[in-house]
């Protein structure tokens, strides 16, 4: 089996005429996409040697080894970047890498099945977790301790505490009006 990886990041394009890339980071600090060793693409068929070399608008600049010009550079827009699990530290209590999180069963605190984690985005005000699968369609849950009052790794679990109105279904008046 192969080893498990951890997407850090991005590329979203390129930067200038001399090889540099963009990147969008999914590290806690962004200029950590490069701090942890090589990166590799989803299958660890291609590596990539990563140099940050600045930040601009939310994004990490960087130089990737035997990328020279723009072109080479726009020709990896789209590479998700990763690294195998074990090259990173362990998480300290109670903070967890989103991908952990993903494939946990959602249910309420009552034992209602709400699916699964399918994926979490950080949007700027903090992590959301989209879960479905279950009898509420695809919800999107904000990750705090208030909605999120239990989280089970070992079990594969967490409990949902859901915000008022977040399980009802659609307003049948709010539809018509579109």
């Amino acid at each position: 089996m192969a080893e498990e990886t951890v997407c850090l990041g991005v590329i979203v394009g390129a930067r200038g005429l001399k090889g540099e890339v963009r990147i969008k980071s999914f590290t806690h600090e962004p200029e950590d996409v490069a701090a942890y060793g090589t990166l590799i693409d989803q299958a660890g068929d291609r590596q990539f040697d990563l140099r940050v070399t600045g930040k601009v608008k939310g994004l990490v600049i960087g130089r990737i080894a035997g990328i020279a010009d723009r072109d080479a550079a726009e020709a990896l827009k789209g590479q998700e970047l990763y690294l195998p699990r074990s090259a990173l530290p362990a998480p300290e209590d109670e903070t967890y890498y989103h991908a952990d999180l993903i494939g946990l069963v959602a249910e309420t605190a009552e034992g209602e099945a709400l699916g699964s984690v399918r994926a979490v985005y950080d949007f700027g005000a903090g992590d959301v977790l989209e879960i479905a699968g279950g009898g509420h369609g695809t919800v999107m849950v904000p990750f705090t301790r208030n909605t999120v009052p239990k989280l089970d790794m070992a079990a594969g679990r967490l409990v949902i505490d859901p915000p008022d109105g977040l399980l009802e279904p659609p307003d049948e008046e709010a539809k018509e009006d579109k």
